[in-house]
Order: structure tokens, then sequence, then C-alpha cells
């Protein structure tokens, strides 16, 4: 055998295969081939944080296979994921092949002098999308591993450990068995947990809001609702039932004209590509998929060559991607719809490190109707990254905005009150036209609504049909979901696309998080609130070990990684 190719798992062998000679073997890893000891802490902190690793029992068999093909071998091509645990897996693979290969030389009684790296012929190739092009591209340009890459991971991989290993045992003595610490995982934690701490400190205040049905003075009046949002000039601000009454009885009174109209065009632009928490959270809304769904269901695309890489934070695009995006918006939807030069975006996130492209089809020809994965879960997920892509080269949509500001004040006669007494309020009435779909084409329904006002003059005199008072009552922060959970760590710089999914699961299993019930449902809902457990977990670290759960504190140490 001349050609050994290695990659994480089985899917992706076979969709290898599809592009890769018959003199190339394909054999799937099955993800990590070595990691630290479970029970045993595993880094050797005397000398430098050297790391442990051991093979688990249950690889041994599969990693012994993998020794055996690649003697066999003239040559290994290690084809892992594209980031830093797949250059992670791909030097562990290498080392543990390095030992079995010594191991089959002393049982077969043979001179063997001591193998290094070097000593293996091998090419570490990357590719970020599985297609003819790419794959046979990176096949072409294999490289050596790279150690910063490696050394990055480890970094992780022995920072977490310490911070876990060293924690996670007070935590069972203090508060329960079988809890965990974790760098980023606390930190999520705390933020749940501040935030419910919010909700139960929060004390509702009753305020009123006023509208008013109006109408044209026409024989078929156009009806329209105006808000209260001015009283003398100042910010309305109607506290309680007896302000109301008050605001609501000289409302009733009141002559209405037309004070002022603002009308303009405003241009609607579509969103970027999709990165790895963009996409979480975006299917967290709009289908209720957790995170590790997410996720899950994005690598099983990716290893099918449907997508590009699934693991990213960024939004930029490869120019041969665009011009096929934009191509085929010219013949499905004419050059109306076309910008004149292709669209670019800039990443948000200070420490996006932007390795790879932004998630997004391998092929924009092939929409989800032509999918032959095997779930629904895949059709959604893939028509979601698909559409992005579309829109986000797309022209942008022209919406007409339209803002009628109302006066009202009282038909006064000299008899019922003093000038001085008088009181102006300012009433507002807003409308919008979607005058060109743009991007807004792609998708069934437009993320907005037409809410159109009648033509209107200044000065034009308006009949009065009802006031319509409504009590309300100021609410606390909302409780994150998993989607908003993700955003706010992404916007305080906290873990990297890779960690969301895990970490989100690593609470609920720790039983620190938990969905609460929709009331009106009697099922879950997409609100998650801390545990007892969770709060005393909080309660425990930020006495006695608070940088574990200080924001500021573990973005810096995110930065520091970045740095390695």
């Amino acid at each position: 055998m001349k050609n050994l190719v290695i990659v994480e798992s089985p899917t992706k062998a076979r969709t290898l295969s599809q592009f890769l000679g018959p003199e190339y073997q394909i054999v799937a890893s099955m993800g990590h081939v070595r990691d630290l000891p479970r029970g045993e802490f595993g880094v050797d902190v005397d000398h430098s944080f050297k790391p442990q690793y051991v093979i688990p029992k249950e690889k041994i068999k599969s990693v012994n296979s993998l020794a055996k093909e690649a003697s066999g071998a003239e040559k290994l091509w290690l084809a892992t994921d594209p980031d830093r645990e797949g250059e992670a897996i791909a030097w562990n693979l290498l080392q543990v092949i390095r030992v079995k290969r010594i191991e089959l030389s002393k049982k077969e009684n043979k001179k063997s002098k001591l193998l290094t790296l070097d000593s293996i012929p091998y090419d570490r190739v990357v590719f970020h999308e599985i297609t003819k092009d790419a794959v046979l591209e990176a096949f072409k340009n294999g490289r050596k591993i790279d150690d910063n890459l490696v050394e990055a991971q480890q970094s992780r991989r022995v920072l977490d450990r310490l911070v876990g290993y060293k924690l996670s045992p007070l935590l069972w003595k203090k508060v329960k068995s079988g809890l965990s610490a974790g760098r980023v995982q606390s930190v999520a934690l705390k933020l749940v947990v501040d935030r419910e701490r919010e909700i139960e400190a929060f004390k509702s205040e009753e305020y009123w809001e006023i509208f008013v049905e109006v109408s044209k003075v026409t024989k078929e009046p156009d009806v329209f609702q105006i808000k209260l949002i001015q009283i003398d000039g100042k910010k309305a601000e109607v506290k309680n039932k007896e302000q109301a009454d008050k605001v609501v009885a000289d409302l009733g009174k009141a002559g209405y004209k037309i004070a002022d109209i603002n009308a303009k065009d405003v241009k609607k632009y579509p969103n970027p590509p999709f990165t790895t928490s963009t996409l979480q959270q975006t299917a967290a809304t709009r289908f209720g998929f957790a995170p590790k769904r997410t996720m899950k269901v994005a690598q099983d695309l990716y290893e099918h060559g449907l997508i590009t890489y699934m693991r990213t934070d960024s939004v930029n695009l490869s120019p041969q991607a665009v011009d096929g995006t934009r191509k085929y918006i010219l013949e499905k939807f004419g050059k109306e719809y076309l910008p004149a030069a292709p669209r670019k975006y800039k990443v948000k996130s200070r420490l996006a490190q932007e390795a790879h492209e932004a998630i997004r089809p391998t092929n924009i020809t092939v929409n989800s109707s032509q999918l032959t994965v095997n779930s629904n879960d895949h059709k959604k997920l893939y028509d979601l990254i698909w559409k992005r892509m579309v829109v986000c080269q797309m022209a942008e949509a022209v919406v007409a905005e339209t803002q009628v500001d109302v006066e009202a004040k009282h038909q006064k006669n000299t008899s019922e009150v003093e000038e001085s007494d008088t009181r102006l309020y300012l009433l507002r009435a807003n409308g919008q036209k979607i005058k060109f779909d743009g991007w807004y084409k792609v998708y069934d329904k437009p993320p907005i609504k037409d809410q159109v006002l009648p033509e209107l003059s200044v000065a034009e005199e308006l009949n009065l049909l009802k006031v319509d008072p409504a009590q309300k009552f100021t609410e606390p922060p909302p409780r994150f979901t998993e989607a908003t959970l993700i955003r706010e760590l992404e916007k305080n710089d906290i873990g990297r696309p890779s960690t969301y999914a895990p970490t989100i699961s690593t609470l609920y299993e720790r039983v620190y998080i938990e969905k609460l019930e929709d009331k009106q449902s009697f099922s879950a809902s997409r609100k998650i609130a801390p545990t007892p457990i969770g709060k005393t977990t909080v309660d425990f670290l930020v006495k006695y070990f608070p940088e574990i759960v200080d924001l500021k504190f573990t973005a810096e140490m995110e930065d520091d990684l970045d740095k390695i």
C-alpha cells in the first residue's frame, strides 16, 4: 500500500473516497487517539506542565489497527479537521504510530533506531470544504504539523485540567459529589446565576401607555392608531391610574391635527454569512435546536461535502464562492438584485482569529430540496446556511418609512379652564412599506411587515374615534436562552467557537442549569435558569476562587492563549 489517509470519522472517509483514487486507503481514527488520563491529574507541573498522555482502553484496539495499517504504508496523509483540535489529533496520531512502530520492531527482533516524527514519511493536508477541487489541491500542497497550533491546543487542555482537576474535588467536598469547575463553564454559569439574581431582586413598577384611534375627515375615513409620546414637550411618563384618567379625559376632549410628517426611504442591508456562534444562535431561535444538536448536524453536512468547515469565527468568503453566488443571483433573480460590487464583511469580535472561511454551502446551486441526507434537521440547517449565503451577496431592500406626529390640545371655551392649564400632547404613528424587496426575496416571509398609513398632510385635522389606555408594569431583564447565553459569552470574549456547545451541554449534565416550563403549554421553554446547586457552586467559587469566575480575567486568559 502506497498511501494511507487518516481522518476522524467514517463519513468523512467515505466522502474523501469519492475524490481520491484506488492507490489511497482511507481509515478513520474515530476522534482523539490519546488524552490525559482519567482519574489522575496527568500534568507534570514540575517540568513545564508537560501533559502525560495515555491511550484510553476503548481506543487501544483501533490504535493498534491504525499502527498496523501505517506500518505497511509508504506515506501517511493526516487529513484531520483544519483547526487546533484537528492539528492535535494529527500530532497524537504520529506519536502513537511512532511508538507502535518501535514496539513492533522490537517484537520482531529487528534492529531499530529511535524513530522521530520526521522519519515517518507523512504530510498534513488541510481543506475547509470536502469538495473534489479542495481535496485534490490540499493533497498537492501537504505540509508538516504546525507546532504552534498543537501547543495552543495543549495549553488549553492543560489549563482546563488544572482548573477542573484541582477545583472539582473541592466542589464534591463542599457542595455535592459529581460536580465540576471549568475555565469557560464556570464563567457561563455565573452569567446565568447573576441574571437570575437580577430578576429576583427586581421590583416591578406600574406605568401606562396611551393609544388613540383617529381617522381622516373623509366620507370613507382611513383609520390608524397613534401613541402618546410627549406631554408639554417632555417625555410622557404616566405612572398610575389617576394620572392615566386625567390624560384620557384631556385626550377625549382634545382636537387633533398633523404636526409633522417625516418620510424617507431606508436601505436594509443583509446579515453577514454565518460564523459558529451566529449559526448556533439562529438555529436555537428559529428551530429550538440546542447548540450541541446544531453542531452535530453541521458536522454531518461538512463531512458529506455540503458545507464548509463549521467551527469558525470568520465572515470572510473565498472569491470563488462569492463569484459563484453572484452568478446564481443574476441568473435566478435578475440584475436588479445584484449589487455592483461583491459585499465584504468585518467580524465584530476583538479576539476573532479568522483562520477559516465563514460557514457556507460548497455548491450554491444545490438547495435543500436537492439534498439526499437522511433527516429533516439536515435540510433545515442547510437551508438556513444556504439562504444566508445567497442573501449576503444580494442587493439591499428599500423600505419607505413614515413618521407622523399628531398634536392634541383642548378645544377650550372661556368658562372651562385658564390658558395656563392647557396641556399639549404629542402622539406618533409609524408606517413602513417595502418599496424594493432586495434580499428579502429569498425568504418566504420578509423580516418586516407593511404598516401602511393613509395619505396625510401637515395641519390636516383628524377625527377622534377612541382613547385606549393600557396598564403596564416594568419587567426584569429576560432570562437567558441558549442563543442569548452564547451571544453574551461572545460579547465578553469568553471561549472560542468550538467551546460554546460543549460548555452549555456540561452545564445541563452537571444539573447547574435547567430549562423552565412554559406555563401556557406545560412544556419546556427556551429560557434557562440556574438550579440551587448552580447557585451554591457559583457562591463557593466567588468566595474562594474569584478569578476563575471573573469575566475580565477569563477573557484576558483567552487572549493570552490565542497568542501561543
